[in-house]
């Protein structure tokens, strides 16, 4: 199991990839750095653009991965997500289809496996 928070972002990111590509999602980009942030997963599922925020948990008395996700950070990958948008346009290559912002959530036990992954599908939202 990676040691310092920096390794087991990377480490729980794979894990999100994985499942993604299982799930039949395209992997367009990883780690896209914008003026605000870094949006850590960006997918295609059919004809829908997905942002992924990752969240991971080695201890569960600091609560789950998915709660947290505090407002402050909800509107942060809702800027975040439009500014990759208006980049793509600016490239001319500009997105016409739906899309969504997911949350993976991934806990991992003491031993280092994998507690449990929860897809949140179109969890943060306007």
């Amino acid at each position: 199991m990676p040691v310092d928070r920096r390794a087991l972002g990377r480490w729980a990111e794979q894990r999100a990839v994985e499942h993604l590509q299982r799930a039949g999602y395209t992997l367009l980009e990883r780690n896209w750095v914008g003026a605000y942030g870094e949006l850590d997963l960006i997918a295609r599922h059919a004809d829908t653009l997905v942002v992924v925020e990752v969240r991971s948990r080695r201890n569960a008395f600091v609560g789950a991965a998915e709660a947290s996700i505090t407002p402050t950070k909800a509107q942060r990958l809702i800027t975040l997500t439009y500014e990759y948008l208006q980049s793509l346009s600016a490239n001319g290559t500009p997105w016409l289809g739906p899309f969504r912002i997911d949350i993976i959530a991934i806990a991992i036990n003491r031993s280092g496996r994998v507690e449990y992954l929860n897809h949140l599908e179109a969890a943060v939202g306007e």
